[in-house]
């Protein structure tokens, strides 16, 4: 699905798969991070202490009831941490759409 959305899947981290391979246990959780550059680099080049925070990256894990979540900083809180402008932001929201999406489907 972030492929789908023009973006690219830079790295999972696959924090189980790691605990399991130091012989400890926790619950499923990867790492997704994910971006365009066509789209990221403007904004950094905009706010350079932006590149701390790009690409973008949502937390999946499964919670003690089996259930998933899905954790990532939102758009308005990336933007007022590096003093970005309202009309740069709009491609921060990817996380919001694409949580959406997975939630529906």
């Amino acid at each position: 699905m972030i492929e789908g959305k023009g973006a690219k899947i830079f790295v999972v981290i696959d924090h189980a798969g790691e605990a399991a391979a130091a012989g400890l246990t926790m619950r499923p959780t990867k790492l997704l991070v994910f971006g365009s550059p066509t789209a990221g680099t403007p904004l950094m080049i905009a706010a350079p202490t932006l590149a701390i925070d790009l690409p973008l990256k949502i937390l999946v894990l499964e919670n003690e009831d089996g259930s998933v979540s899905m954790i990532y900083n939102t758009a308005e809180y990336i933007a007022e941490r590096h003093g970005l402008v309202s009309g740069l932001t709009a491609t921060l929201g990817a996380p919001d759409s694409l949580t959406a999406a997975l939630a529906q489907s």
